[in-house]
């Protein structure tokens, strides 16, 4: 059975707009030594005519957990920390099943359009959900027409 890059199936398949495209940027497939072994951080993508919103699930992590930057027009969501469990009150206690395992690491990648202004994101961690918005560049002015009359 042949591989099947995902962000195809995604695309295409699940006839998301034309404009999800943008933010695709391939992942398990293309798999480095890097982030071998590196979980994926679910994420939704909002666009508004001012900005694009991106929330992704990050329970259990606290906004120091979390590391947002840009690196080559790509949005990179990465954490190194771990979910903490909580202890019992007293020596006697200890957990009889433990099914909320949190993986180490978390990372996910977007390739940003264009029209993203990269210096003016902002990012907020609440309720296991982190919220970046990154706004977008005025469109480029229309070149305008001048008739000249030809003497």
């Amino acid at each position: 059975m042949a591989a099947v890059d995902s962000s195809v199936f995604d695309i295409h398949l699940l006839n998301f707009p034309d404009g999800m495209g943008k933010f695709v940027f391939p992942s398990r497939s293309n798999e480095t030594h890097e982030n071998k072994g590196v979980s994926s951080i679910p994420a939704d993508i909002l666009e508004t005519p001012k900005h694009y919103t991106f929330f992704l699930d990050v329970p259990g992590l606290s906004k120091s957990d979390i590391q947002a930057t840009v690196e080559d027009n790509t949005l990179v969501i990465r954490s190194n920390g771990k979910r903490k469990r909580e202890d019992g009150e007293g020596e006697d206690c200890k957990y009889i099943r433990l099914e909320r395992r949190a993986p180490q690491k978390l990372m996910r990648k977007f390739r940003l359009p264009e029209d993203c202004n990269v210096s003016s994101i902002t990012a907020k961690c609440e309720n296991g959900v982190l919220t970046v918005t990154i706004e977008k560049l005025p469109p480029p002015p229309k070149s305008k027409t001048v008739e000249v009359a030809i003497a």
